[in-house]
């Protein structure tokens, strides 16, 4: 399936992003799913996930040194933290929807069917492969400046709040010191269609349901199961309140 938008409008919102100097092929090449190179019989090096590969490692080095900079006396633990959060797929996909990717990603006309370019995962692949795209082949102090510039909210939301993105890392150090009983998620339902659900997660340990959630994936339903059954044991303080 080809996408809602041509090459050219593809080239004309990475200007309006701030890069002048780009290769067009590569940007292309960003946004283009595996599915789509196999429905049109073309070479795997014409989708995405070779340069997701590198984007990643583009995106992990511009937040480490933006970090290491920001937080001068942060100890080297809390900074990872930080970090596996903001280049998570979850902040990955709230950065490619305030940017609106989803009309210039390429699927195939199946994976178009299950809304597949609605996906967290697809979207936070692409803007990886978007950076790994953009480091080949344009300023890469721009691009650096870009990745932490459109991340700096998250950053510090993330800094702010690490208890909350933390809390299922919390509640299992919390279970482990009292017996080696580990916590369990369970899905009581989805909701929603194909590209578009809703997880409703429990969380339960030694037998006894302590809390339940819901989210738009499984991990962050989990996620904040986790912080409603830390604010339920005491173990952290409501960051609401």
């Amino acid at each position: 399936m080809q996408s809602d938008c041509s090459d050219k409008d593809l080239a004309s919102f990475i200007s309006k992003l701030g890069f002048k100097d780009f290769s067009l092929d590569l940007v292309v090449t960003a946004f283009t799913h595996s599915s789509y190179t196999k429905e049109n019989d073309e070479s795997y090096l014409k989708c995405y996930e070779r340069l997701e590969f590198l984007g990643d490692a583009v995106l992990k080095m511009a937040v480490t040194d933006f970090l290491y900079k920001k937080y001068p006396d942060a100890h080297e633990g809390e900074l990872t933290k930080i970090r596996s959060i903001v280049v998570s797929d979850e902040i990955l996909y709230k950065l490619a929807q305030k940017l609106n990717i989803e009309n210039f990603i390429k699927v195939s006309r199946a994976e178009e069917r299950c809304g597949g370019k609605k996906l967290e995962s697809i979207q936070a692949c692409v803007m990886e492969a978007l950076f790994g795209a953009l480091y080949l082949s344009s300023d890469r102090d721009v691009l650096c400046k870009f990745i932490v510039e459109n991340l700096n909210n998250f950053i510090e939301d993330v800094a702010s709040n690490k208890t909350v993105f933390n809390a299922k890392a919390i509640l299992q150090e919390y279970t482990q010191a009292k017996s080696k009983e580990l916590p369990e998620y369970s899905i009581l339902k989805e909701t929603g269609a194909a590209h578009n659900k809703t997880f409703f997660v429990q969380v339960a340990y030694a037998g006894n349901v302590l809390a339940s959630a819901e989210g738009k994936s499984k991990k962050q339903a989990e996620q904040q199961a986790a912080y409603n059954a830390c604010k339920m044991l005491g173990i952290i303080e409501d960051v609401n309140k």
